[in-house]
């Protein structure tokens, strides 16, 4: 038996995937999920071999989700999300299905997952550079999904002071504390807004609003100290950065 969850916001969704995997008597749905943070619970109870996923949903999307999860499982996308970033999964999920699909296209997704057996659903890989790519999606510039134990927490962009790199994670510091994100600096970099963010050394991206003043330093660098207290190092080149958002 291959276990299974259905995340998706529309109960019409995932009444129409439940009915076509009548013809599958050997994938069985242990839990229908209506949000990313049910999914992700769901995931963490049952460890499942499959999760059908839709990308647009309230709370935190399934790009979002699939972050927080240490072990993801096998994947099949079924989203009316734009075409050109579920290409970005098709070499990392089982399948990806455009709504509306149709049962015969549903039942060619099924097909290539019985064929990996008995190897086992090849679950999505995390830190590929493409899915960092896919993960850009509307509202993501706003926000930060981080998980704290077992708890999601949303912070928004709003809120943060600086991120700091931390080996294979970005600190995301705020005034509540320091949170760890699985992404990488260039990520974040990319993603933030350049009028607001900007990465002033190769180990930091300070929020504008948060500087008080620039104290020069060591040779060409010069230190950032923010409204906190907390002294930054701005690099040569991130000084000139610095200068052009500021308007210096």
């Amino acid at each position: 038996m291959i276990s299974a969850l259905i995340i998706d916001d529309e109960p019409l969704a995932r009444m129409v995937v439940q009915e076509y995997l009548q013809a599958f008597p050997q994938i069985e749905v242990l839990q229908e999920c209506g949000d990313g943070f049910e999914g992700l619970k769901a995931i963490q109870q049952h460890q499942p071999d499959l999760i059908f996923l839709d990308v647009q949903m309230p709370k935190i999307n399934g790009f979002e989700m699939l972050e927080l999860v240490d072990n993801p499982p096998a994947v099949i996308f079924a989203t009316a999300f734009d075409e050109y970033a579920i290409k970005a999964f098709e070499a990392h999920a089982v399948d990806y299905l455009l709504k509306p699909f149709s049962k015969e296209r549903f039942t060619k997704a099924i097909e290539k997952l019985l064929a990996q057996a008995p190897a086992g659903p090849t679950p999505v890989t995390k830190t590929n550079p493409l899915l960092e790519e896919a993960a850009q999606s509307p509202g993501q510039n706003e926000r930060i999904v981080v998980k704290t134990g077992t708890k999601v927490k949303i912070i928004s962009v709003q809120d943060v002071e600086y991120l700091q790199a931390d080996d294979d994670y970005v600190s995301v510091i705020t005034a509540e504390g320091a949170f760890l994100k699985n992404k990488t600096m260039a990520f974040f970099e990319k993603t933030l807004d350049p009028r607001y963010f900007v990465r002033v050394h190769r180990s930091y991206i300070i929020a504008i609003q948060q500087i008080t003043r620039l104290d020069p330093y060591e040779k060409d660098s010069h230190l950032a100290i923010l409204k906190s207290g907390a002294k930054i190092p701005v690099s040569k080149t991130g000084y000139v950065k610095l200068k052009q958002v500021l308007g210096i």
